[in-house]
C-alpha cells in the first residue's frame, strides 16, 4: 500500500506541473486535487481553490492535526531553458514549475493522509488541506477558510526543508517610508534634501539592533530593498520613497517592531500589513519529539509560508531543498518524495 500511494502521489505531482496554477489561478489543479481524493473515496469541501478533507472516524471529541500546503506557484522566471509545464523526468529529477516549491510536499501529505485515512481509533484526527494563494499571502488562501475548518490543534504546514522540522518562522513586514524635504534648484543651497533625510533613517536601519535575539531564528533583520526620488538631475526633490523587508523573530511581534522603527525615524513609514507574524512551537510539543525520535534536524526557518498565517502551534516540514523555490529549471529528486512520505509516516505513527 505504502509503495502504491507513493507512486500514486508522484503522479498526481505530475499532472499538477502540467497544469498552470499562478497564485489567484489554481482552479485547474483544484479539480485536479479534488478528483484525486474522490477516487480514493474521501469526501472533499471547497471553497473557492481550497480543497480539504477530514480522515474517515472523525471524532470532535479529538485533537485535530492539520495537514497543509499549496498548489499555486510564481510565474516562471525568465531564465528557464526548459518547459516550466512539461513535468520532465532527467536522472532521477522530475522537472518543472512548483515541483519543489510546494508539489512535492503537497503530494506527500496527500499520501500521509490517505495512509491513515480508513483507519480506526486514532488518537487525533486529520484534515488535509492543499490551499490557493499562499506565494501572494492572498487573501483568498488559507485564511479564507480557517473559521470554516474545524478547531485546529496543531500544523504541519509543507514546505521543502530536505525533511528538517522547521519548529520557529521569521515573520514579515513590509513598510513603505516617506521622507520629505523642500524642493529647490541644485545649484542653491538646500538643508532640506529628502534623499539626504531619507538617509538619515536609512542607516539607522543598517545599524540598529533589537535586543531579544533568538535562539532558533537569530535577530530581527531590517534591510532597505527600493528606493526611489527626483526626477531630474538639477531639482533636489521634495519626497523620497523607500521600502523595507523586517524579518522578525518570535520574540516580538511585527507592531511591537514597527513601534520602534518609528520612534527612531523621521520619515513616515506605512505597514502594508502587519498579519505575517513569526510562529514557534515547544520543543517539548509531541510532533517535535517525534522528529527528535527520529533524529531529524530542527532548526528556524527564515523564510515566510502559511505558517504565518496559522493561529495554532505548527511545524514546517517537506520533501525538497528551500533554495530551489523560484530558481529557474526548478526540480525535486523522486528519491526526496519517496524518502518524505516515508518519514511523514514514521512521524505520524508515533502520534496517532
Amino acid at each position: 500500500m505504502k509503495n502504491n500511494i507513493t507512486q500514486q502521489a508522484i503522479d498526481l505531482l505530475v499532472k499538477l506541473i502540467q497544469t498552470p496554477s499562478f497564485s489567484g489561478e489554481e482552479n485547474q489543479t483544484a479539480n485536479l486535487i479534488e478528483a484525486w481524493l474522490t477516487d480514493r473515496e474521501v469526501e472533499t469541501n471547497r471553497h473557492q481553490n481550497n480543497i480539504w478533507a477530514s480522515n474517515k472516524y472523525f471524532d470532535s471529541d479529538k485533537p485535530t492535526i492539520l495537514l497543509n500546503s499549496h498548489h499555486d506557484t510564481v510565474k516562471p522566471n525568465k531564465a528557464y531553458t526548459n518547459d516550466p509545464f512539461e513535468a520532465k523526468r532527467i536522472a532521477g529529477k522530475l522537472y518543472g514549475l512548483g515541483s519543489n516549491d510546494a508539489g512535492g510536499c503537497l503530494v506527500s501529505l496527500m499520501a500521509l493522509f490517505i495512509h491513515f485515512y480508513k483507519q480506526k481509533n486514532l488518537k487525533y484526527n486529520l484534515l488535509i488541506a492543499a490551499t490557493a494563494e499562499e506565494e501572494i499571502s492572498g487573501k483568498n488562501g488559507i485564511t479564507s477558510i480557517l473559521k470554516i475548518l474545524p478547531k485546529i490543534d496543531f500544523a504541519v504546514v509543507g514546505e521543502p526543508t530536505e525533511m528538517h522540522m522547521a519548529v520557529a518562522e521569521k515573520g514579515l513586514m513590509v513598510l513603505d517610508g516617506y521622507a520629505t524635504g523642500v524642493s529647490g534648484h541644485a545649484a542653491h543651497e538646500n538643508t532640506e534634501n529628502a534623499i539626504y533625510n531619507a538617509l538619515e533613517d536609512v542607516d539607522w536601519m543598517r545599524n540598529h539592533q533589537f535586543l531579544n535575539e533568538s535562539e532558533t531564528l537569530g535577530k530581527v533583520k531590517m534591510s532597505v530593498t527600493q528606493i526611489n526620488a527626483g526626477a531630474q538631475h538639477n531639482v533636489v526633490p521634495a519626497t523620497c520613497h523607500f521600502v523595507v523587508d523586517v524579518r522578525v523573530n518570535e520574540l516580538y511581534t511585527n507592531q511591537e517592531i514597527f513601534n520602534t522603527m518609528q520612534e527612531h525615524t523621521k520619515s513616515n513609514l506605512i505597514a502594508r500589513s502587519f498579519r505575517l507574524n513569526s510562529s514557534s512551537i515547544p520543543v517539548t510539543h509531541p510532533i517535535v519529539k517525534a522528529g527528535k525520535a527520529l533524529h531529524l534536524k530542527t532548526y528556524g526557518s527564515p523564510t515566510i509560508s502559511d505558517q504565518a498565517l496559522l493561529t495554532c502551534p505548527s511545524v514546517k516540514i517537506g520533501p525538497g531543498i528551500s533554495s530551489r523555490s523560484h530558481s529557474a529549471n526548478e526540480f525535486i529528486m523522486i528519491s526526496e518524495i519517496e524518502e518524505g512520505i516515508q518519514l511523514y509516516i514514521q512521524i505520524f505513527n508515533q502520534l496517532l
